[in-house]
């Protein structure tokens, strides 16, 4: 369920948004997600350009990055036991890989960049 659909309303949810900078950027500061049974680790975007329009998508994660945090608390108090790799998600299937995210570990920190073009 989205958070932002009427029958969500008074739920709490690890989500957000912003608007785009004149370049057409926005930044995200979150934790690394959780995962449930049948679907890899993700993060799901919507990016609206107009009012009446919407794309909605999915970015992954390296099944190997998730390991290295999972086994990191508080993550590894649920266990990795049924974990859904990548390679067994149908939607990251359909990506072919390209929503797939590269992040660079500085400290404690992880990061990333995605860009995403949407023609008018």
């Amino acid at each position: 369920m989205y958070s932002d659909v009427d029958n969500a309303r008074g739920q709490k949810f690890l989500r957000g948004y912003q608007t785009t900078d004149a370049s057409g950027s926005a930044k995200f500061t979150t934790v690394y997600p959780g995962w449930y049974q049948g679907r890899a680790v993700h993060i799901h975007f919507k990016i609206r350009p107009t009012s009446s329009s919407e794309f909605t998508s999915q970015l992954f994660f390296d099944d190997a990055l998730s390991t290295q945090v999972f086994a990191q608390a508080p993550y590894s108090q649920k266990g990795t036991q049924g974990i859904t790799r990548n390679a067994a998600d149908g939607i990251f299937q359909q990506s072919g890989g390209k929503l797939t995210l590269n992040v660079t570990k500085s400290g404690d920190v992880y990061a990333a960049t995605f860009d995403i073009g949407l023609a008018s």
